[in-house]
């Protein structure tokens, strides 16, 4: 197995021991107590914790890990980014929001004019306008280029009709990013069109969507009559498309994936030692203990793939496959590890799980083991949320095998 180190002379100066360093001692003297143990605890994280994390971290100068100074960002390689989320994992800390930090911000540093930087960045930065997505739509969602929501051009103003699906967060955000078809003409990707879209403009209806973890993450947007200035398009008229691969490509390589799931198996681990601590080595625990070591080789095998993801990103020679592949793999393997979790869970807690009121949390918000089955449930998702993985599967042929 290649070394991949996070202090190698030859590729940087950085002395990324002492950054780990300087990272552990701010977020422990910093990230609030009860905000981490809500994190820790695995509870459904809102708009009001990212927002309470994003606030300290933006004061600290620490709010963009992944943006360059020059927009407000940190300026950081990718691997001080991994190492900044390696720590907040390890401590606990919330993970940032990404829809504005991830996605939308870079979009418009890369295809947006000064006056939308200016606009729309230092908000992001400061947390006092959060994002959702408005890709996915009834018909259209592994197929995003069959998307019909449409935009009229009349005036300096687009009219857009159609609907929205899956759309997270969409119940907190303050705007939404949304693929609309402004032509009809040509190949499909060709009529695609990326708008910014105030969620509070009337014609906006949200509706909830009620998963089975009971949790409230996605939304139906409904958009009737929407108007949205021209001066909200980023870059030109069907060039949506363009903007949406440039957001995909880099959401799959995602420095915050395997830390936040080795944290994860930690959890696991602790609870299965102290089950063999109550009740022995029972074939039951007995097969947990073997599974939870093939989670952990799986887990490894992630974090070697990131390291020499992170490596090959550095130096200009990343392929688009291990991206997909490394997105593949930690969907697998954030399935493994709380498919364990619920199998030693579940026989406690089934009949507790479900609230009686859709939005009731039930009163041991803090009970670890009662959330890991919100989280198996939510997990459920990982398979078709940020790319279906039959998606990834094909991304990864095309690019071996010229298909």
């Amino acid at each position: 197995m290649t070394e991949y180190s996070l202090n190698d002379p030859d590729i940087s100066s950085i002395d990324y021991v002492k950054f780990r360093h300087d990272l552990t001692e701010f977020m422990v003297a910093n990230c609030p107590q009860a905000l981490r143990d809500k994190v820790f605890s695995n509870q459904k994280i809102g708009r009001t914790e990212f927002a309470e994390w994003q606030k300290i971290l933006h004061t600290k100068g620490w709010s963009a890990p992944n943006w360059p100074i020059e927009e407000g960002g940190t300026g950081w390689d990718l691997r001080q980014r991994y190492l900044f989320e390696e720590v907040s994992a390890e401590l606990d800390c919330p993970p940032l929001y990404h829809h504005g930090l991830g996605h939308i911000g870079p979009v418009i540093m890369h295809f947006g004019t000064p006056e939308q930087k200016a606009r729309f960045l230092p908000r992001i930065l400061d947390g006092t306008e959060w994002w959702c997505q408005g890709y996915s739509e009834p018909g259209a969602g592994s197929d995003l280029a069959s998307l019909r929501t449409s935009a009229v051009l009349e005036g300096d103003e687009y009219v857009i009709k159609g609907q929205k699906i899956w759309t997270s967060h969409a119940h907190e955000a303050d705007m939404m990013y949304t693929l609309v078809r402004t032509s009809t003409e040509g190949r499909k990707q060709a009529g695609i069109t990326l708008l910014l879209v105030p969620v509070n403009a009337p014609g906006i209806v949200v509706k909830p969507i009620r998963t089975i973890d009971q949790w409230h993450h996605v939304n139906e947007v409904f958009l009737t009559d929407v108007r949205v200035p021209v001066l909200n398009r980023i870059s030109e008229e069907g060039g949506g498309w363009a903007c949406a691969k440039f957001l995909l490509d880099r959401e799959r390589l995602s420095p915050a994936m395997v830390p936040r799931l080795l944290r994860q198996l930690q959890q696991v681990e602790t609870l299965i030692r102290s089950k063999v601590k109550e009740s022995g080595a029972t074939p039951t625990l007995l097969s947990a203990i073997s599974r939870l070591l093939n989670a952990k080789a799986s887990a490894m095998g992630a974090k070697e793939m990131l390291m020499s993801a992170i490596t090959e990103e550095m130096s200009g020679t990343l392929r688009s496959s291990k991206s997909s592949a490394l997105k593949l793999h930690c969907t697998e393997l954030s399935q493994q590890i709380s498919s364990l979790a619920y199998d030693l869970v579940a026989p406690h807690y089934a009949t507790r799980l479900i609230p009686s009121t859709p939005d009731a949390e039930g009163s041991d918000d803090l009970d670890i083991e009662r959330q890991l089955l919100h989280t198996y449930l939510f997990y459920r998702s990982r398979t078709i949320a940020g790319g279906t993985s039959e998606v990834q599967k094909n991304v990864i042929a095309r690019d071996i095998f010229g298909v």
